[in-house]
């Protein structure tokens, strides 16, 4: 479990727990610890903790040593910035990122997934690659290569009794999204309240999601309930995309 010291990560990692044996995985050693107890705390159960950076180049292999069953990919978003503001180094931390690393670590998992004949892999992305927000666009153009990855590894692993999905959150309330917001009240030199009432008022629902909410879509995909369920895209953002 990738991300799963903070936000929607986090709450997957807690939704999990109690039923799968869960690892979260990170680059410091005290966020993951913190992560673990805070779990431990609210669930009752234990998850592990392993201290790596997954866009290593031999990061991936070190995170999957042990295999796993279910793998879900969550990384956290870049800064944010228009498209032609955003730097080459900025792309290429993107890159590692949003796109190479989660893919490393499906390379890593999916061959002795497709051997047991079981496994989930479940990439968390965002509605913005359905709806772009014009100033997330590292975010944008990265998580929709993602998706389109998800994708080809579904139709290739489909016999294998291997599901690949996507889950794409809306407006979700985590230290992400403030930043995000936060952003946007400072180039436009307007207060944070107004920034915020105008995110929401987008969102049919009225409100940003809980991570919770979030975190049950992904348990549903890692269920076997959702064993027909295989390269699509759950949207989760109370009705704030406009395409069908």
């Amino acid at each position: 479990m990738g991300g799963g010291s903070a936000g929607i990560g986090h709450a997957v990692a807690a939704r999990l727990a109690p039923t799968h044996r869960t690892v979260i995985f990170g680059r410091t050693a005290l966020t993951l610890d913190a992560a673990a107890i805070r779990i431990k705390e609210r669930t009752g159960a234990a998850v592990e903790t392993l201290v790596v950076d997954v866009a290593a180049p031999d990061g991936a292999a070190t995170a999957l040593a042990a295999g796993c069953d279910v793998l879900v990919l969550n990384a956290g978003g870049p800064p944010p910035g228009r498209i032609l503001d955003v730097g080459d180094d900025a792309w290429r931390a993107a890159f590692e990122l949003l796109l190479l690393g989660p893919l490393r670590l499906a390379r890593a998992a999916l061959p002795a997934m497709a051997a047991r004949g079981f496994g989930r892999v479940v990439f968390v992305t965002s509605t913005a690659v359905r709806q772009p927000q014009p100033d997330l666009a590292a975010s944008v153009v990265l998580r929709s290569a993602v998706t389109a990855a998800a994708k080809l590894l579904s139709l290739e692993h489909a016999s294998d009794g291997v599901t690949v999905n996507c889950v794409a959150p809306g407006p979700t309330d985590t230290d992400r999204r403030r930043e995000i917001l936060q952003a946007r009240a400072e180039r436009s030199g307007r207060p944070i309240e107004d920034v915020r009432a105008d995110d929401l008022a987008v969102v049919p629902a009225g409100r940003s999601a809980d991570p919770d909410e979030i975190a049950a879509a992904v348990a549903f995909l890692v269920s076997a309930e959702a064993a027909y369920v295989n390269g699509t895209v759950l949207t989760v953002d109370g009705g704030r995309t406009e395409t069908l």
